[in-house]
């Protein structure tokens, strides 16, 4: 039988298959070809993969692939043929294929598959998918739910090499690593349960000024970690290199509280407008992966000095948390050891969150507020801090929330020739009247939000009823913030008229701050593979008729 196989170096071959009916536990070649194709759509199904997979680890870089996608599609695959049936094995022989030297082996379901091409490919990275090297990928796959789809599954059958004797017993039902997250409220818009990932609804998003915790946004990427307050640690790396312990009783003790009323945005807010214009295969966020809370807790800065840190000293400060995957991998991120330190950088550890305990969601007890920064680097459950000349090597540091040009594509991208977000660029959204909603003719109220990054104010939002032909100046209101540290948004409300015979609107908003960075007026221009950093304009199409 004819196949097409891709070698490790990235050329694809012909090659035909014989499996040694003497020996069925030793296989020289491939798999029987599948006729769903593949093979034939290997660029275009091995990225739409990589983009799913990597929604819970982050998108991760594409490696080898890049090479091998291309020569793969050019090569056209050869007919689908019966093939013999596939060999039978126990689990004790996939047991066996454990490691590159035996070519590794996994099983999912019934079916046997040698992964062992795919290693390089992997988003996560090698060290993750060998965890299942020798065994099966359930357990592993109830972390990263996301794998479950069908052209992941589509994918992985190209690597059978056999089947389970139907003489094994079945493995129990993988313990559900998300079974002790918190309950949520009902009426967030859920993107993905495992991990859980969801905005509050539009009509509800600007109601306050503070977000009621329970409709706060949520942006897990892995499960909720359960700690017990009594018992939890805070270790942070001194001057010296020792690790200092400190117990929530010590924080809240040993250093002043302070208060610091912050909005939290995610790089990849209103992605789903990125989406419609070419997709990213992320989670497609709406206008509502942004809230507001008014935090409370220590002061970082406060803390690094008790370890022996100075204003002057350089670096970046590095954490961690509790929450994990199945190989102890800890969500991690880093911000500037300048930021970290700057007494009117209001950076916060927080143990409460609009006058109540932290929720579980939001990182109880302790988590990571840094004002006027991308959300990834306020880490939840924090566990560990440190400081060092170099930024976390983190995944979702390294590898993910990183902006790029359009003309970036996963063939091209070298992750370490962009810098990881801090600031977010200057935003604004509508959150009434809402997309394709009927409006009747006379006077309109438009609501929405606007921020900036980098504790930059927002000084005037604009809107427009005609697409941007003509705009009005809308009213702001919020709390008066300081020169460099308005770390919250402003609501903004335009009453407008709307003359009869009016039969549609197309409403636009843009967003002014200090320092008159100004939204683009379109999507396409700052489009990027990972989604993030959309601040275009926002624009909500309605229809205008009597109800």
């Amino acid at each position: 039988m004819l196949l097409i196989r891709i070698s490790r170096n990235g050329f694809c071959t012909l090659q035909k298959t014989y499996w040694l009916k003497a020996h069925p536990t030793v296989c020289l070649a491939w798999s029987p070809y599948h006729s769903h194709g593949t093979w034939h759509n290997a660029g275009s199904t091995r990225r739409r993969f990589m983009a799913v997979a990597g929604v819970g680890l982050g998108i991760g870089a594409i490696l080898a692939y890049r090479d091998h996608h291309r020569q793969a599609a050019e090569v056209d695959p050869p007919e689908s043929t019966p093939g013999p049936p596939f060999p039978v094995f126990t689990r004790q022989e996939v047991a066996l294929h454990h490691s590159e030297a035996d070519r590794v082996w996994v099983t999912y379901g019934g079916d046997v598959f040698d992964i062992t091409d795919f290693l390089e490919l992997h988003p996560g990275g090698k060290s993750k998918i060998l965890l299942a090297a020798g065994g099966a990928l359930e357990p592993f796959w109830a972390l990263y739910a996301m794998h479950k789809q069908e052209h992941v599954l589509e994918l992985l059958q190209g690597y059978k090499v056999g089947e389970l004797s139907p003489e094994e017993p079945p493995l129990p039902t993988p313990g559900d690593p998300y079974a002790g997250d918190p309950p949520r409220h009902p009426a967030l818009k859920v993107n993905t349960l495992k991990p859980f990932n969801a905005e509050p609804p539009t009509e509800l998003l600007t109601e306050h000024y503070l977000t009621p915790n329970q409709l706060f946004f949520k942006r897990n990427h892995l499960p909720v970690p359960t700690v017990d307050p009594a018992t939890y640690r805070l270790h942070v790396q001194d001057i010296r290199g020792r690790t200092l312990s400190l117990s929530l009783q010590d924080l809240k003790s040993k250093f002043c509280k302070h208060t610091v009323t912050a909005t939290v945005q995610c790089a990849g807010n209103r992605r789903a407008e990125m989406n419609a214009f070419q997709n990213t295969n992320r989670l497609g966020w709406s206008i509502g992966a942004i809230s507001t809370a008014c935090w409370g807790g220590v002061r970082l800065r406060d803390v690094l000095m008790h370890a022996g840190y100075k204003q002057g000293d350089e670096g970046h400060v590095s954490f961690e948390g509790l929450d994990k995957d199945q190989s102890g991998t800890v969500y991690g991120a880093s911000i500037p050891f300048k930021k970290a330190m700057d007494p009117e950088g209001d950076v916060l550890l927080a143990y409460e969150m609009n006058g109540e305990e932290v929720p579980h969601d939001h990182g109880f007890p302790l988590r990571v507020v840094v004002p006027g920064t991308v959300g990834a680097r306020n880490v939840k459950w924090l566990a560990r801090i440190s400081v060092g000349p170099e930024e976390s090597q983190s995944h979702w540091q390294q590898k993910d929330y990183k902006g790029f040009s359009p003309a970036v594509t996963w063939d091209n991208v070298d992750f370490s020739k962009a810098p990881a977000i801090q600031e977010m660029p200057v935003q604004s959204a509508i959150t009434e009247p809402s997309p394709n909603a009927l409006v009747t003719p006379g006077e309109l109220t438009v609501k929405g939000y606007a921020w900036s990054g980098g504790g930059r104010d927002v000084i005037r939002v604009d809107v427009s009823l005609d697409g941007g032909k003509s705009w009005h100046e809308a009213q702001l209101t919020g709390e008066a913030q300081s020169l460099g540290r308005a770390w919250a948004w402003k609501l903004w409300q335009l009453e407008a008229s709307v003359p009869p015979g009016t039969k549609e609107l197309n409403i636009v908003c843009k967003a002014v701050d200090t320092s008159y960075n100004e939204q683009p007026d379109s999507v396409g221009p700052i489009w990027n593979i990972l989604g993030v950093l959309n601040n275009a304009w926002h624009r909500v199409h309605v229809s205008v008729g009597e109800n």
